[in-house]
């Protein structure tokens, strides 16, 4: 196994996001591409990324593999990453070798873990609403819900969609009517933790247009995809329980 990107950078924050929710995965490797599902330790949200063959420079996969890593691991050596850098991954019996070439050569060597939990997923989810936004727009709105509150709602209206929060005292409200391409909709209302919900939208700088997926006190789906990448979040619904 041998994989080159030209431009390591954007890798190297996508897997720095990743790690915001999971200590450790499995990394598949097929002769498609490089892919990462996995569930945050508290099963509150679920992380699907998928890096295809054509990102990569160099990609030699004479059979599939799956590399078992500590995200904190990977993500401290890919800080090591500059502009202009070149990154090669090789596994080489119970490690996994990272090179990265500019100006000096570096090359790190890191231990293959074995993660005992069952192989993940993406669940089958049919959604009543589906809103192609600015992605700015949204980390906007989570930040700002985050002012005074501690979970968000999300809510499609009379055609509208609108984020707001409610905290003890204070509330906050953003409603989207022209910035917003709502592309399915149906009435409803869904509420979501903040504090998940600004882990997940640090992925908003990796994209300038991202799709919001819900409906009615059901799992939040958020994408952000590219020509290069496509990265996908689910999060599950905060239900309030009736004393």
């Amino acid at each position: 196994m041998l994989l080159k990107l030209d431009n390591p950078r954007l890798f190297a924050e996508i897997i720095s996001i990743i790690s915001e929710l999971v200590l450790e995965v499995r990394i598949k490797v097929k002769r498609d591409g490089v892919s990462i599902i996995a569930v945050d330790p508290a099963n509150v949200a679920m992380v699907s990324f998928k890096l295809p063959n054509t990102a990569f420079s160099q990609f030699e996969v004479e059979i599939d593999e799956i590399l078992g890593v500590s995200l904190e691991s990977l993500k401290a050596v890919l800080r090591r990453v500059k502009s202009g850098s070149t990154l090669v991954m090789k596994k080489q019996e119970n490690e996994l070798k990272i090179e990265i070439k500019d100006k000096i050569f570096r090359e790190f060597n890191l231990a293959l873990i074995e993660i005992e939990e069952e192989e993940k997923e993406l669940p089958m989810l049919e959604f009543d609403n589906k809103i192609e936004m600015s992605s700015l727009d949204f980390l906007e709105a989570v930040e700002d819900c985050a002012v005074v509150a501690d979970s968000c709602s999300f809510v499609l209206e009379n055609g509208k969609f609108i984020i707001k929060g409610r905290g003890s005292l204070n509330s906050f409200k953003s409603e989207f009517s022209d910035e917003a391409n709502i592309l399915q909709s149906k009435d409803a209302h869904s509420k979501y933790s903040l504090e998940y919900l600004q882990k997940l939208a640090k992925a908003t700088k990796l994209t300038d247009k991202m799709i919001v997926n819900f409906s009615s006190d059901y799992p939040l789906r958020l994408d952000f995809n590219t020509s290069f990448f496509e990265l996908g979040f689910i999060l599950a619904p905060r239900v309030e329980t009736e004393n």
